[in-house]
């Protein structure tokens, strides 16, 4: 750009006209297609299994804007006893690296198992989920799927089964394996809030919010390639 130094970050007016050149062509997703098969090529992925997981991103809930009114595209859902107003990211991530391999962006009251076959990328032999996925093999769209499928039992029943440990030592000790699989889709969620510091719906409407969560999705799973390969080195 005219003016900027070498090697000098790009501007705010930059990189929001960058911004609304991916959004006009739609074209947010193409970098996360491309990094991903470029990770396919370099034989990265190993689709032994796929781990699925949401995470629900607030959005401003005031309504003191130029139409007084919310955002038509983000709604309300109540988590344990919390309500929270905003979307929600839901993931599919590979079990071996926890990289991200596919995503979808919805409102927050979206039920999780309404996304799940988004999420598959038919190689699969298991997917791992939360208790929130439980009932999936029943569902007409993924009852025929030739998969193991890991889901967590409530905990509720868990902690029933912890009061008389001998007795279910088989069946806590599963429930554990399936924690440990399920571990890594944490990750990609840790790295896109913590890191990245998308905690908080900053734009109107879920086309512009799915933009930005392809390309940080993109570059989260390039960040985690680093990071295996230095923790490699020694």
């Amino acid at each position: 750009m005219k003016g900027q130094t070498k090697g000098a970050i790009p501007d705010h007016t930059t990189i929001m006209n960058f911004r609304h050149l991916l959004e006009k062509h739609k074209l947010g997703r193409k970098p996360f297609k491309e990094v991903n098969k470029w990770l396919s090529d370099s034989g990265i992925y190993f689709k032994e299994g796929t781990i699925v997981d949401a995470t629900i991103i607030e959005a401003a809930s005031s309504t003191k804007n130029k139409s007084n009114a919310h955002d038509p595209e983000m709604h309300q859902t109540q988590k344990g006893k919390q309500w929270f107003f905003g979307m929600k990211a839901h993931i599919g991530v590979d079990a071996k690296r926890g990289l991200v391999h596919s995503f979808t962006t919805t409102s927050a009251n979206d039920h999780d198992l309404n996304q799940l076959p988004e999420l598959l990328h038919g190689n699969e032999s298991f997917v791992s989920a939360d208790s929130g996925y439980r009932g999936v093999e029943k569902r007409a769209e993924t009852k025929d799927r030739k998969v193991d499928w890991l889901v967590a039992e409530m905990p509720s029943k868990i902690r029933a089964w912890k009061k008389h440990p001998r007795k279910n030592k088989q069946l806590i000790r599963t429930e554990y394996l399936k924690a440990s699989i399920r571990a890594k889709v944490e990750h990609p969620f840790r790295m896109l809030k913590c890191q990245f510091g998308f905690r908080k719906a900053v734009y109107k409407g879920l086309t512009k919010n799915d933009n930005k969560l392809a390309v940080l999705f993109a570059l989260g799973n390039l960040l985690r390639i680093e990071q295996m390969i230095r923790s490699a080195k020694g």
